[in-house]
């Protein structure tokens, strides 16, 4: 068989279609109504933490998504944090400076300076730091953003592939 044969049929096109992020929700309820039932450890209601979730998962930013539901882009980003989402804005290097702060080993002033960070992104950062995400809000987010049984398969195939992590190293040294 040659190239040219291998080849065939095969087409160019000059533009991609942006079709965002695909998504199964095989739950009985609206991705709004799961949210509301934990909307009292969220900074907005369900119906707008919702609308943020389907802004961010089509593609658009923290801000644009915050924006997109009637969301300050701070108040977007804590309630993506709280679902389970990485929204941090800093560095690890940052993030253990952020912590020493938080320990009382630095100055607020001198953590700040030392991180680099504007003072949004530092509010932000300790807001991330001293809240733990919501379990329920991320096992709502779940059902509607991911495929568990396809999720399942993929794993039982790829699970065999290699048993060890020595298994990737052929031969001896």
């Amino acid at each position: 068989m040659g190239l040219a044969e291998i080849a065939a049929g095969i087409e160019v096109t000059d533009e991609q279609r942006d079709r965002g992020v695909a998504s199964v929700d095989r739950t009985a309820t609206s991705l709004a109504d799961r949210l509301t039932a934990v909307a009292g450890a969220l900074p907005c209601n369900g119906t707008r933490a919702a609308a943020l979730v389907e802004a961010y998962a089509a593609g658009k930013s923290v801000g644009d998504a915050g924006r997109a539901a009637g969301i300050a882009p701070t108040t977007a980003a804590k309630t993506l944090h709280l679902c389970g989402e990485q929204v941090c804005p800093l560095t690890p290097r940052q993030r253990d400076i952020l912590e020493d702060w938080l320990d009382g080993r630095l100055a607020r002033s001198e953590a700040r300076q030392l991180t680099d960070a504007s003072e949004r992104e530092f509010a932000l950062a300790t807001y991330v730091a001293t809240h733990d995400t919501v379990p329920e809000a991320r096992e709502a987010l779940e059902g509607a953003l991911t495929d568990a049984d396809a999720t399942a398969e993929k794993q039982a195939v790829l699970g065999d592939s290699v048993d060890q992590p020595s298994d990737l190293v052929s031969g001896t040294r």
